[in-house]
């Protein structure tokens, strides 16, 4: 056990202790650093995530990460009502660009998603307010201490999948509901002895997420 705990969490040349999958790169060492369970109540950034977890299906997240500013420049900065005009010929344009991620159905899903977010935004005032619905209660959930102890998916992941289905989001399955979930900061993930679980716990406290109006 003292060995496999030794691999989960390792110090970096820096000599901070972090999660051992984000260690062999300067990429991912930054996103694991600086966004990776850090909380996220912008609208923009939380439709962008949602539409790269869906592309990351598949593939490693590296990949993804590393083609980020591509994706941005492709989809004019993941603003939800550029998006929503794309049509057909941008769709062509997009399974031309070699930058990119080149799948007709994660393109054509980013183009619904952007759709889905404006009527979520229409009916709740913003995505935020629905995806942040579905955090999971903090107090008492166990601090995982070892990669294996990090859920796939968890109630909460399942619920706000079929939510965002029901506005019409693609590529959202459970498993990348919760991925988006880590990432976004609704859940902290990063293992107990981890140098940025407390960053992660301290920002999340410094927030206020909006909430869906009442009905």
């Amino acid at each position: 056990m003292a060995q496999h705990q030794e691999n989960d969490v390792r110090p970096g040349d820096d000599g901070r202790r972090r999660c051992g999958w984000c260690l062999g790169t300067a990429d991912y060492v930054a996103y694991h650093d600086d966004e990776w369970g850090r909380p996220v109540v912008d609208d923009v950034r939380l439709y962008e995530k949602l539409c790269l977890e869906g592309f990351q299906s598949g593939l490693s997240w590296l990949t993804v990460l590393r083609k980020r500013e591509a994706f941005r420049r492709a989809f004019g900065g993941f603003a939800p009502d550029v998006v929503a005009e794309f049509g057909p010929g941008d769709v062509a344009r997009l399974l031309a660009d070699p930058t990119l991620v080149r799948h007709r159905g994660k393109i054509e899903a980013t183009i619904a998603n952007a759709r889905a977010t404006l009527a979520v935004q229409a009916d709740l005032g913003s995505l935020a307010a629905l995806v942040w619905s579905f955090e999971p209660r903090r107090r008492g959930r166990p601090v995982p201490r070892r990669l294996g102890e990090v859920p796939a998916t968890v109630p909460e992941s399942v619920a706000l999948a079929k939510a965002l289905r029901s506005y019409g989001f693609r590529f959202v399955g459970p498993t990348t509901a919760y991925a988006a979930m880590q990432s976004l900061g609704l859940v902290n993930d990063h293992l107990a002895d981890c140098t940025v679980r407390v960053a992660c716990d301290r920002d999340r406290r410094a927030i206020t997420p909006p909430v869906p109006p009442t009905r």
